[in-house]
């Protein structure tokens, strides 16, 4: 009796020792797993970057193209929340105010821009922009249309308006945040 009351334990112990065995080994594939998913979820978020339309208006002076172009390129970044592209695109449209005889109010909301270290920031200045690029636009298309955009959002429901090349709403305020959100309001000619 001794005999078969040994060989049971020992059947009994060595079947607990591979259920241990397999349950801490199906636990470290688990966890295995879930790490090897977390990492492949960072490696593949990638950030998607927006390119303007194309520009199909003609301008009747090369300097009010210059600067809507600047502009356009501004804008882009803002798109994308790149505060380090928005800066650099605002020192590039800060040459072409200047070429074109900009006041100061625009010259320093872009030099604020091209300075801050804030996305939040940068975009506030934005606004500045906007509003003397349209002034500049008036008279100035030979042909094509720019589409005026706004967002209701904008500025805690303040709202706030952009140009842009095409229908298609990029929003310049918030980003990927709310990339499509506004409308457009109305067309330059």
């Amino acid at each position: 009796m001794s005999y078969k009351f040994n060989f049971m334990k020992n059947i009994i112990l060595t079947s607990i020792f591979l259920a241990l065995i397999l349950c801490s080994s199906c636990g470290n594939n688990t966890k295995k797993q879930e790490q090897e998913l977390e990492t492949i979820t960072i490696n593949t978020s990638e950030k998607k970057q927006y390119t303007a339309a194309a520009t199909e208006v003609k301008f009747n002076d090369p300097k009010v193209a210059d600067v809507y172009q600047g502009y356009i390129n501004l804008k882009t970044a803002l798109v994308n929340s790149d505060r380090a592209a928005t800066a650099m695109s605002s020192s590039e449209i800060m040459t072409a105010f200047s070429n074109i005889g900009a006041d100061e109010a625009i010259l320093t909301a872009a030099q604020a821009i091209a300075e801050s270290e804030d996305i939040e920031q940068q975009r506030k200045a934005f606004v500045i922009i906007t509003e003397s690029v349209e002034k500049m636009l008036d008279g100035a298309i030979e042909s094509g249309v720019i589409y005026k955009q706004f967002c209701p959002m904008a500025f805690d429901f303040e709202g706030g308006f952009w140009l842009s090349n095409s229908k298609e709403i990029y929003n310049p305020y918030f980003g990927d945040k709310m990339l499509r959100c506004g409308k457009v309001d109305s067309e330059i000619k």
